[in-house]
């Protein structure tokens, strides 16, 4: 006889020999239920008693907390994106399950971003890219700069390595005070200032929380050389927007790239879509063609580490916020 899955507790091999019983909320694409089957999964209804479900980039966000209260048998709930602020009210509802996010799978699309973005503006390109007469040749060359990269998660860690083929010189700001190899310096967002008025880039690739929210404002802003550039592709929140526009206009930082805001979208109209020396992206550094692969191998990788009862990836710590 066959012990019934459900009754496993979390992080322990599975006994039974059938396939993993798993739900899709949204709509079930093509990618995610290959990825099911390779994980040795089997897509089932939310009446069919499933033990996981997988949510997909469309998912209606406000059926989650239904569809976690018709089935009870779900025991882990694999997330489409790397921010969980959308899901919080599921998660504070049901801390019992087990959570994970894709923090990390989409890292290389997303640092290749920053780093486009970075040379962008080192290379004056917004202004370039407005321009209509013949002007004199300017721009910084990445190679040999100082760059503070705040997060050192997948994306964070991922433009650490880009940015080391360039010879950047790169401090590391993240929550814990534990050494991030390959960077100069590592710290914590407490002695945040202590780096910026040495930085060349400033790359915001930080969770969002209550925490962490405008991190870079007007303070921070001041605190940069008017040379330097601030990049944020993490979630518009940790940045002041009106402190940017300000910092812009007054020429206390020589530009900004932003593929996130708040708010977002940014409006029709907004000041900062005037600014000669910004350069806004619609979040579009993980598009979901990009992304729907990464997020495939995420759930079946994570599938077959659930039943062996291997440690998730991206397993999401709710009280810290990611």
């Amino acid at each position: 006889m066959t012990t019934e899955p459900e009754t496993s507790p979390p992080g322990t091999p599975r006994t039974a020999a059938s396939p993993l019983r798993v739900a899709i909320h949204g709509e079930p694409m093509p990618f995610l239920t290959a990825a099911i089957t390779a994980g040795g999964g089997t897509v089932v209804g939310l009446e069919d008693e499933p033990e996981v479900l997988v949510l997909d980039h469309g998912n209606p966000k406000h059926e989650l907390l239904d569809a976690l209260h018709d089935a009870s048998s779900i025991r882990w709930v694999q997330l489409p994106s790397a921010g969980i602020e959308s899901y919080a009210d599921a998660l504070a509802a049901y801390p019992d399950k087990v959570w994970t996010s894709a923090k990390g799978a989409y890292a290389k699309p997303v640092a290749e971003h920053a780093l486009a973005l970075t040379l962008a503006l080192l290379r004056h390109l917004p202004e370039r890219a407005r321009a209509r007469s013949w002007a004199p040749a300017t721009g910084t060359s990445l190679h040999g700069l100082r760059a503070v990269v705040i997060g050192a998660g997948g994306v964070g860690l991922e433009i650490l390595r880009l940015f080391r083929v360039f010879d950047v010189e790169v401090d590391v700001v993240r929550r814990t005070l534990v050494a991030v190899p390959g960077a100069r310096r590592t710290t914590t967002p407490a002695h945040l200032a202590e780096h910026l008025a040495e930085a060349d880039v400033v790359v915001v690739a930080a969770a969002l929380t209550a925490d962490t929210s405008k991190l870079i404002g007007a303070p921070e802003l001041a605190l940069m050389k008017p040379s330097a550039v601030l990049v944020n592709i993490a979630r518009g929140g940790l940045v002041d927007t009106d402190a940017v526009v300000e910092a812009l206009r007054a020429g206390s930082i020589a530009g900004a790239a932003l593929d996130v805001t708040d708010p977002e979208p940014l409006p029709d109209g907004h000041p900062l879509w005037d600014e000669p020396h910004a350069l806004i992206t619609p979040h579009a550094a993980d598009t979901l063609e990009m992304i729907r692969p990464l997020l495939g191998e995420r759930v079946t990788e994570n599938l077959r580490r659930f039943a062996a009862g291997a440690e998730l990836e991206g397993l999401v710590d709710a009280a810290a916020g990611y």
